[in-house]
């Protein structure tokens, strides 16, 4: 990489593109060292920050359809991580429930990682990181927008098959 990659002259979107890229295969790395794709440990982590969720809910988070979400709690569920548990409000419903006995152990995938973010933010002034904190938590709520968009019916009525035949489910 150079340093007109990352100098003032990269656009925003080369740098999303660049930044969207390094947290996915980060998050794939973590995902093979615990059995797991990405994506199943993103959910896992919705799961355990959101959750219980009924399917439903935890395929609207995930922009998935609930084909791929039923493939996605049949997968973790297999490896004890989640458990399906009736719905104490409604017991016709079912809830996904992570599983916090057999939660895998992420420290030493995140340990590194940790530091190194603190050592990053350190860097910065309150300013500085007001102006961050605003940049990132605007461009979470993007990134969720355009998720539910590409999820909502398209001009065939259809939804995107999110995961669906790519081997994601």
């Amino acid at each position: 990489m150079s340093d007109a990659d990352t100098g003032p002259a990269a656009t925003g979107a080369e740098l999303g593109w660049r930044l969207s890229t390094a947290v996915v295969l980060f998050h794939e790395a973590v995902g093979q060292r615990l059995g797991l794709r990405a994506l199943d440990h993103r959910a896992l982590g919705l799961i355990e920050r959101e959750g219980p969720l009924t399917a439903g809910a935890l395929a609207e988070l995930t922009g998935l359809t609930p084909g791929a979400v039923t493939g996605l709690v049949d997968r973790l569920s297999r490896l004890g991580y989640v458990r399906r548990v009736p719905d104490p409000a409604d017991r016709r419903r079912v809830l996904v429930s992570a599983d916090t006995e057999a939660r895998p152990d992420l420290a030493d995938a995140f340990t590194g990682l940790s530091r190194a973010m603190g050592d990053l933010v350190a860097k910065y002034d309150d300013t500085e990181l007001a102006a961050i904190t605003d940049y990132v938590t605007n461009t979470i709520d993007i990134l969720h927008a355009q998720t539910r968009r590409l999820g909502a019916p398209g001009p065939t009525g259809r939804t995107t098959p999110h995961g669906e035949g790519t081997g994601a489910d």
